[in-house]
């Protein structure tokens, strides 16, 4: 396969670095998706993907791993609150929060609750990010399927969500306080000044240098005694040549702060 043609495609088609990713897992995933379709060739996969655009949006969604879940992990969603509580001293009246690679909303709105349950009475800012425009068009209408709130206690979809058959709809109040928008993390630049950010289940598929090179953006985004939440597959072991401090497993500091 030649795998730079489908690179080239890729890159101006939908504006995404492949050179950013493992190569060999994602090698993997293009073969199994080209075989699942039954294409022979890069030039018959590229044409395909061209004349169609639903299968072009599948496979988009198949190589940004849209998949995420309310409270993913929630033993380790609970140590994140305790954590938080701890930057909400009277000095700090809100959060600036960040959702990184957000995919259909699940997490920001997870977080969203979590701050809705500490500080009732107080508007955080909650930004979240992703790379596919299609996804974050899904996040924004806020509707989701039982296996999505499989990890919400009951009182809390009492409390958060309308369901309407099937779907679990999250209710306005909700909703409107997270702000979504497109964002790559390679390509793009990042905003400053905030307080959390939360980056789970995507930096896996990155090469260690550009993993670096994004653990070293969320530093400099993040003011001093910040926290930095990641993946339960996603530890940072070099996380003091970064700069920062172990706060818990799988969340980091940056020194400093109150």
């Amino acid at each position: 396969m030649d795998f730079k043609k489908i690179e080239a495609f890729v890159l101006k088609q939908y504006g995404i670095d492949l050179s950013a990713y493992k190569s060999k897992q994602l090698t993997r995933r293009i073969e199994s998706f080209m075989s699942r379709i039954g294409v022979k060739n890069e030039d018959e996969f590229i044409l395909k993907l061209k004349l169609d655009k639903n299968l072009s949006q599948r496979f988009l969604d198949h190589l940004t791993i849209n998949v995420s879940e309310f409270f993913r992990n929630k033993d380790l969603f609970l140590e994140l609150e305790r954590k938080i509580k701890e930057l909400l001293n009277p000095e700090k009246k809100t959060l600036k929060i960040w959702s990184a690679a957000c995919s259909n909303g699940a997490e920001p709105y997870t977080l969203a609750i979590i701050m809705d349950r500490l500080t009732p009475n107080k508007r955080h800012t909650i930004i979240a990010t992703d790379i596919d425009k299609n996804i974050l068009e899904v996040a924004k209408k806020g509707v989701y399927k039982m296996q999505d709130v499989r990890n919400v206690d009951k009182d809390l979809l009492d409390k958060y969500f309308i369901k309407d058959g099937d779907s679990y709809i999250i209710k306005d109040f909700i909703k409107n306080r997270v702000i979504f928008k497109h964002h790559d993390l390679i390509l793009d630049r990042y905003d400053t000044g905030f307080d959390l950010i939360v980056c789970r289940n995507v930096v896996i598929y990155f090469t260690q240098e550009v993993k670096n090179q994004i653990y070293k953006k969320f530093y400099d985004a993040m003011n001093p005694g910040a926290l930095l939440f990641v993946g339960a597959t996603e530890s940072i072991y070099n996380y003091r040549e970064l700069g920062f401090e172990k706060a818990s497993t799988f969340i980091y500091r940056k020194p400093g702060g109150v």
